[in-house]
């Protein structure tokens, strides 16, 4: 069975992060990426901080969880710097959280690997029940380091882990996907279970969605879920005839 196959518009929009984190994003953009995200059933939208009380007052009642990125784009700032922004943006109605990992501190060697283990344990427990996403920015990582990463997120008690912001020299490929998978099943951690994996950056086409999720992909984030579902519901609709006239 293909993977096509498994999905409705409705259970396939589930898997979707409607995201919108460009500069130029204003408050009726946001509103009509909301809208958009409620009529598709995403299970989520994805915005800056400045913007998360739009999002948190116009999915108010829905299904779909308001969430916003801590650190972001570049995870360049200190761990307790993250930790006070997610209880911040907690407190404003984010129901989860997409922090970036500092990584140059991870790239500099076995005091940055614990280093990078405090912060995200730092944000997780800053976040309490609210489920933590880690963008480790998989096209400055090799494989192995893209391992390592994922082992200490799922170490940490991370939700999921995430490829990428989106605004690194590429997005999410097969090759992290592999590597993040490998690096949840090497943790010690005994809820690695639950951590799963989100893919995201450069995310346009519906063939590119459902490989990532064929991968292992939990989640898909994509300022162009519309197009993707569109295009979808066209192709499922089309089977749909073709199961008909059998």
């Amino acid at each position: 069975m293909e993977i096509a196959d498994k999905f409705n518009p409705k259970t396939l929009a589930h898997h979707f992060d409607h995201t919108m984190l460009k500069a130029d994003a204003t408050p009726q953009m946001i509103s009509a990426l909301c809208a958009e995200a409620i009529q598709l059933e995403c299970a989520a939208v994805c915005v800056n901080p400045v913007n998360l009380p739009v999002a948190v007052r116009d999915l108010d009642g829905t299904s779909v969880l308001p969430i916003t990125v801590i650190g972001f784009p570049l995870g360049a700032v200190p761990a307790s710097w993250k930790a006070e922004e997610t209880r911040r943006a907690i407190g404003m109605g984010a129901r989860e959280i997409d922090v970036v990992m500092n990584v140059g501190l991870f790239l500099s060697g076995p005091d940055g690997l614990r280093g990078v283990a405090e912060e995200f344990s730092a944000v997780v427990s800053a976040a309490g029940d609210i489920p933590v996403k880690v963008i480790i920015e998989t096209a400055l990582l090799s494989p192995e380091s893209t391992k390592i990463a994922a082992r200490i997120c799922a170490d940490s008690g991370a939700a999921f882990v995430k490829t990428s912001t989106g605004f690194s020299s590429r997005g999410a490929s097969m090759e992290d996907l592999a590597s993040i998978a490998a690096g949840i099943k090497a943790s010690q951690n005994s809820k690695t279970q639950a951590t799963r994996i989100k893919a995201s950056g450069g995310i346009r086409t519906l063939e590119q969605a459902l490989a990532m999720i064929a991968a292992g992909a939990d989640r898909v984030g994509s300022s162009n879920t519309v197009a993707i579902i569109r295009d979808f519901t066209d192709l499922f609709a089309a089977a749909e005839a073709r199961r008909v006239k059998k």
